[in-house]
């Protein structure tokens, strides 16, 4: 299935991408080396600091030389264990230009989860981001046999060398060795091991080839046209770059000649930090957009009327040219007036929270709610729904600025085609496919059918070519009446009110769905202050008129919903889900199963009686 084809860049845009198909990502990096600009953004000690060009792959050769002075071969394997930082894509653009395999790993991780990683991938070294990582390591270094050194990004700390050490070690290795090793490197080549975040069971590593790579890259740079514009292209990065959304954001936005600008690693300076590097593109997926769209929509309510009814009034006004843009019109005298009016008193103050420069956003991984993507779009957001999966090099499905449907996940990048199974799976086939599962054959077969990766999504594609996603197979409830019911478009519903953190649906073999709902813990003190309670969640979540407050939440989605899908009982958590718990994936998906196990007394007690 083809994407109608995007307008032709110019020539010197051009010159900005892979030269090939066929680059490997080593020598993407090294042909970086006389472009102007800036690479890396990032603050440090209050001020904001950049990176030019040269000296990123300067110091990505520093790394290089070091990895080869400690005698690590090309194809071995090297971790990298940090949060989203400057030093992170420094450590991966050396590892490529070593010839080593990178195996991230996410900064969230327990040293158990570590270690497996770090055994499974038989990681020689492992990049930590500070002397807290390093401790991880240091637990579980004597169960890994193959890992040889540990390197802290930030500075010294016990048990491993600096990223300064491990430069020095590497002066004596002369340049021409890293262009050799790189020239050594074919396209086909395995260029990272990217571990799952898994849903469900233990994570498996996907293995992606620097084709993979570049042809993903190559694949949304030209879905998405990125090349028509001449002006620098500035990326927000706030995703964990151990998960391959972030990391293709990396790969295309060097590609690109882009600007990478790093969060502080601060969740509450998160909106801050937007305004301040006022970027042009931001990536992101549904929960933190669900949290803007609470932080931008909460005060709202508790407004006087003539503010409450001027906001709804300003959204309509900008639903309404939004509308007439999209099939080529253009407002009439008094509607372009009264957008003037709404954009001044409103519409802009939500823009301005990330800066006002903003050009494209994007949410993936997840589902999220319409009511988000509207309001986003009604203030003069575009926010493109995509889909991607690890398999899929992140690469897969998107909406444009030029062609959208609101409601879909877009139309596949052209490097991917795809279908509908007999029993509703989606399926996948393109150069941006994983080539298969790390030392895991039977994985490697389920997945794989002659090339046809099973998405284990269920979903359709309309004559148009657009892709709508109806739910998970695995998350399939089947309830004992032998209905089967699909529970994301239910638990996306249940999260739409500003008091719901998280939502997860239950009824396996029930008669009838209940659901686990968690309290946000930004909004639990306003909620608390109408009510007149104490603002602390745990009584909260025992509290009668805390229930009657969600329970009108429930009745009112229950009534968008078929009989069999409505929720008839739930139960409010003490506490939010987090990732620590092992209950959150590092981009904030439910892991269901564990949520499942961990409170199955509380889903089975809402069948008694």
């Amino acid at each position: 299935m083809s994407a109608t084809a995007a307008s032709a860049p110019t020539a010197e845009a051009s010159a900005l991408r892979l030269s090939t198909a066929t680059q490997t990502l080593g020598a993407m990096i090294l042909s970086l080396a006389d472009r102007d600009g800036t690479a890396l953004r990032y603050k440090a000690e209050g001020a904001w600091r950049d990176l030019g060009y040269p000296d990123f792959v300067t110091q990505a050769r520093g790394v290089a030389k070091g990895l080869i002075a400690l005698g690590i071969e090309p194809g071995e394997r090297v971790s990298i264990l940090s949060d989203t930082r400057p030093e992170w894509t420094i450590a991966d653009a050396g590892s490529f230009c070593a010839a080593t395999v990178v195996a991230p790993i996410y900064q969230t991780n327990s040293p158990e989860e570590c270690e497996y990683v770090l055994s499974h991938s038989e990681a020689r070294a492992v990049f930590c981001e500070d002397a807290a990582q390093v401790a991880k390591i240091t637990q579980i270094r004597d169960r890994c046999p193959a890992l040889q050194d540990v390197i802290c990004l930030t500075g010294p700390a016990p048990g491993a060398m600096s990223l300064d050490d491990l430069v020095r070690r590497g002066d004596d290795v002369p340049d021409h060795w890293i262009d050799e090793r790189v020239a050594t490197v074919s396209p086909d080549s395995m260029a990272s091991l990217v571990y799952t975040s898994g849903t469900t069971g233990p994570p498996k590593a996907c293995i992606l080839t620097h084709r993979n790579f570049t042809e993903a890259a190559h694949g949304l740079e030209e879905r998405l046209d990125l090349t028509r514009t001449q002006a620098p292209i500035e990326f927000f990065l706030f995703l964990p770059l151990a998960h391959v959304f972030a990391r293709i954001v990396e790969v295309f936005a060097l590609d690109l000649g882009g600007m990478i600008i790093y969060w502080q690693r601060d969740s509450a300076r998160l909106l801050d930090d937007l305004r301040e590097a006022r970027p042009t593109y931001f990536p992101s997926v549904p929960r933190v957009w669900e949290k803007i769209y609470t932080a931008a929509t909460a005060g709202i309510a508790d407004q006087p009327r003539l503010k409450r009814e001027l906001f709804r009034w300003a959204l309509g006004v900008g639903h309404r040219v939004r509308e007439l843009e999209r099939i080529g019109g253009s407002p009439g005298r008094t509607l372009a007036l009264q957008h003037q009016i709404a954009d001044r008193l409103v519409l802009a103050k939500v823009r301005d929270l990330f800066g006002g420069r903003l050009e494209l956003a994007v949410t993936a991984a997840a589902p999220i709610g319409h009511d988000v993507l509207e309001f986003f779009d009604s203030c003069g957001i575009l926010l493109l729904e995509a889909w991607g999966m690890t398999e899929t090099c992140a690469a897969g499905t998107i909406n444009t600025d030029r062609e959208m449907k609101m409601g879909t996940i877009g139309r596949p990048v052209p490097t991917l085609e795809m279908r509908v199974a007999e029993d509703g799976e989606l399926l996948a086939r393109g150069a941006n496919i994983f080539t298969g599962y790390f030392k895991n054959e039977e994985a490697t077969r389920e997945a794989l059918d002659d090339g046809w990766l099973a998405t284990g999504d269920l979903g359709s594609i309309d004559p148009d070519g657009f892709v709508t996603i109806t739910g998970r197979k695995k998350d399939i409830i089947i309830t004992s009446s032998g209905k089967n019911v699909t529970v994301a478009n239910i638990e996306n519903a249940l999260r739409e009110t500003r008091w719901v953190s998280q939502a997860v649906v239950y009824g396996d073999n029930h008669p009838y769905l209940v659901a686990l709902l968690t309290l946000d813990p930004d909004e639990a003190p306003k909620l608390a202050g109408q009510l007149g309670i104490a603002p602390d969640i745990a009584a909260m979540a025992t509290d009668e008129r805390v229930r009657s407050e969600l329970q009108r939440h429930v009745d009112a989605v229950n009534a968008r919903f078929a009989r069999i899908e409505q929720i008839k009982r739930f139960a409010i958590l003490d506490r939010d889900l987090t990732q620590e718990d092992g209950e959150l994936t590092p981009t904030l998906k439910v892991k269901r199963a564990k949520v499942y196990e961990k409170f199955a007394d509380v889903f089975e007690g809402l069948y008694e009686g």
